[in-house]
């Protein structure tokens, strides 16, 4: 008998949803008061030019999504536009 299991014998599984840090960056973002670079910072442990970065190359550009910045108490709060 082989060491290997033959795969049909198994059901098949579905592969989870894998958790990045630009997912969570995505997940801050879409709450209703979105979240400010210091927010992001501390959760993914990024640089706040790398935050704002994947905010502008990733989430923005390739993944085609629409941040909206506003002014909240004198710092910058980024958020997903639905």
């Amino acid at each position: 008998m082989s060491k290997f299991k033959d795969k049909t014998e198994q059901p098949a599984a579905e592969t989870p949803a894998r958790t990045t840090k630009i997912n969570t960056v995505i997940d801050l973002l879409r709450r209703d008061g979105g979240a400010d670079v210091s927010v992001i910072s501390e959760i993914t442990g990024w640089q706040a030019h790398s935050v704002r970065s994947a905010i502008a190359g990733h989430i923005k550009k390739k993944l085609g999504l629409t941040v909206v910045t506003e002014k909240v108490d004198g710092r910058t709060v980024y958020r997903i536009e639905a």
